[in-house]
């Protein structure tokens, strides 16, 4: 239902864009969020978006360098990252969950989520 791509091979400095297409059902009443997971660590909020409207919200770490927008028209969710440095290098996920059990940053409110796009980021 939730499926992540663009990610890959870039240099530090270089961006970006992930996409996140979303089928097999409506998510207006939804939130939908970017974590990211690098090797030997947990998972971590990136960002986040309300389907409906244009509320969004980052992580602290995310905030200058990441956008989160959407296309409704196309169900798709994208994370544009700016000036990549080699610890963005991580498997990204999106996720999806009812916006009413939605907490941003907390992955356990999420009911969907994609598989996940390796992003990996070489200084």
């Amino acid at each position: 239902q939730l499926q992540a791509s663009g990610g890959g091979l870039v240099q530090a400095g270089g961006s970006l864009r992930l996409s996140c297409a979303a089928s097999g059902r409506t998510f207006s009443s939804y939130a939908l969020g970017w974590f990211r997971q690098a090797p030997g660590k947990e998972r971590e909020f990136v960002a986040g978006i309300m389907w409906s409207g244009d509320s969004t919200t980052y992580a602290d770490s995310a905030k200058g360098r990441f956008t989160i927008s959407k296309d409704n028209a196309k169900n798709t969710v994208y994370l544009q990252i700016a000036s990549l440095k080699p610890e963005d290098t991580a498997v990204y996920y999106c996720a999806a969950g009812p916006a009413r059990l939605v907490i941003f940053t907390n992955p356990r409110g999420y009911v969907y989520w994609g598989q996940g796009t390796q992003v990996t980021v070489s200084s």
